[in-house]
């Protein structure tokens, strides 16, 4: 195996649930997670929350105004992230997904990462998902490499599922034993289904809030079961994986609880997010040892309640030493590290593309 000098390297992300801009620094020779640094928090704002809202599902053709709007937005909080890291040696930009379209063959993330690194004075990496598609890949999920990474880090034999609950659920199943991510039988990847955008879009919908906090609402309501019922009917969850979704794949959910009060359709949506994490059982080579949690969806006691009813072995990537807030954005600078040494960032088993990839683009200020 080839040697790299580890370099320390700034991840950054901006996920569906548009609460903000994570970033965090990594020190890794791209195959090893050698050790993590600091990290910071950028919070949009209410009125850059509604902006970014309003862009949701355009394609570059889409609204110019809406979209010029949502593109300054994102450029400036992810420099304003990057100003607080001046000893990166590389930024692993993801930018913002507006709108994806597998079995289209397209995906849309606004943010111009050339710009970015003649505004900051950075390398910037970005521009992860095109490559991948071309090869006839899903674009997403991404973050699978690193959570191999992690697994060999942790050092256990048996399989393990790291669980990303964000505007859409993703699981990442690891056989630790393999060498390399891109072995055969070392990891499957998927978006689970719908994990925080539909409570989140209830909560704008029907109140002053623009998710659940402490899972109140969803803890204080009854779920519905018939829509469980209905909902699992959709042909997504029957589909092998590798596969990906849209945030707003799932916008029929709205309807199937609009008669329900909002603390019930709180409870329903919450069990639909636990029980897509279920289903994906169904599709693993072998049950996980242990499920870790990450992402936002980790702080809602409701949410959590329902894994644990499901699931074996469910606990917050905390637990072992990990920071889920995080976990992402230290991925994107791990996936960064691995496109400047020319190493897959995506493999068949993770998005369906043909063979592994490299997939990003380097920009120099």
């Amino acid at each position: 195996m080839v040697k790299f000098t580890p370099i320390w390297a700034l991840g950054l992300m901006s996920g569906t649930s548009l609460d903000g801009v994570d970033g965090a620094m990594v020190l890794t020779d791209g195959q090893q997670v050698l050790d993590f640094g600091a990290t910071f928090f950028r919070p949009y704002s209410e009125h850059e929350h509604g902006i970014l809202r309003d862009a949701l599902g355009l394609w570059p053709d889409g609204d110019a105004t809406r979209l010029q709007l949502a593109k300054s937005i994102v450029e400036q909080a992810h420099a304003d992230v990057i100003a607080h890291f001046p000893t990166a040696d590389v930024v692993g930009f993801h930018g913002q997904t507006l709108a994806h379209d597998p079995a289209g063959g397209r995906t849309f993330q606004i943010g111009d990462g050339a710009a970015l690194a003649t505004e900051t004075g950075k390398k910037i990496v970005w521009d992860f998902r095109n490559a991948d598609m071309a090869a006839g890949g899903e674009g997403a999920p991404l973050a699978p490499f690193f959570h191999f990474a992690l697994a060999k880090q942790l050092g256990g034999k048996e399989p393990i599922a790291f669980l990303n609950l964000g505007g859409v659920g993703n699981v990442t199943w690891i056989d630790p034993r393999k060498g390399l991510p891109t072995e055969a039988g070392a990891l499957l990847a998927f978006d689970t289904g719908p994990a925080n955008a539909p409570i989140n879009d209830l909560m704008v919908a029907r109140s002053n809030a623009t998710f659940d906090e402490d899972g109140a609402h969803a803890l204080a309501g009854r779920v519905d079961t018939n829509v469980l019922e209905t909902f699992f009917k959709h042909q997504y969850f029957e589909r092998t994986p590798p596969k990906s979704l849209d945030r707003n794949d799932f916008t029929q959910i709205e309807n199937l609880v609009v008669d329900l009060s909002l603390d019930d359709a709180a409870a329903t949506l919450t069990a639909l997010a636990a029980s897509s994490a279920y289903a994906a059982q169904m599709h693993f080579p072998d049950d996980p040892a242990r499920w870790l949690i990450c992402g936002g969806g980790r702080r809602n006691p409701a949410l959590m309640n329902g894994l644990r009813q499901r699931l074996e072995q469910v606990a917050p990537c905390e637990d072992v030493g990990f920071d889920g807030d995080m976990l992402e954005a230290q991925a994107f600078g791990y996936l960064a590290v691995r496109v400047l040494r020319g190493l897959a960032t995506s493999a068949p088993s993770t998005t369906g593309c043909s063979e592994p990839v490299c997939g990003g683009i380097i920009s120099t200020p």
